[in-house]
């Protein structure tokens, strides 16, 4: 589990987001990774008990991502992010693999998995899989244990159906997402408890089948 420093530090940066302050608390900084390191290695160690494709050999210094920000193209020009980012990937990692994703912030903390706004073509990808196979995508995203952990994000989702389908389409609201990526929230006090370890655990079991079915969907 983490402790309420970690939380403290990440929600203290957000209201002081500037290189002055960041370098006067860097100490709080490492402080929080000291007690990422040991969760995200535990995490690892039981994902590659779930999933085969994942390397059990991922360092949790690499999977734990870089809180500097790239300011270079975007108009916001705070130099750091305001949450911890986690991200668990499959082994041979390119464009066509999915991605399980952990997400601490204070107030949005949660756990995706799936393709977050993937390219047009691995896009078409899964659309095509829907299409020859909605009674197998329907039920896994309406299984109960899906249901009561995990919903599909619609941000993005188009209002008009994709080019190729027609509106009456029996899976058209499916088709009709920029990202197959299915998010399971998680309240900060969990994250503080023993019991956060199983809720992950459960949660990388309960995936699975969407994810065997991106999987399938985008084999080359």
């Amino acid at each position: 589990m983490l402790d309420q420093k970690t939380f403290d530090f990440i929600k203290d940066l957000a209201q002081n987001n500037n290189r002055e302050w960041f370098a006067a608390n860097k100490h709080r900084y490492e402080e929080a990774k000291a007690v990422l390191f040991p969760f995200i290695a535990t995490l690892i160690k039981e994902l590659a008990t779930i999933d085969p494709e994942f390397s059990g050999a991922t360092e949790p210094k690499k999977a734990l991502l870089r809180i500097y920000r790239d300011i270079r193209f975007s108009p916001n020009k705070d130099p750091y992010k305001k949450h911890y980012g986690i991200a668990f990937d499959i082994k041979g990692y390119n464009e066509t693999t999915q991605s399980y994703y952990l997400h601490i912030e204070p107030g949005n903390c949660f756990f995706g998995a799936g393709f977050w706004q993937p390219e047009p073509h691995i896009l078409k990808m899964v659309r095509e899989e829907i299409d020859y196979n909605g009674a197998e995508f329907l039920e896994i995203i309406n299984h109960p244990d899906f249901k009561a952990m995990f919903r599909l994000s619609e941000e993005g989702k188009l209002k008009k159906a994709p080019k190729g389908y027609e509106p009456s389409h029996p899976q058209i609201e499916w088709l009709k997402l920029k990202s197959f990526a299915a998010m399971c929230p998680i309240a900060d006090s969990e994250f503080l408890k023993p019991a956060i370890v199983d809720k992950l655990i459960t949660a990388f079991a309960t995936i699975q089948p969407f994810m065997l079915f991106l999987r399938k969907a985008t084999a080359s």
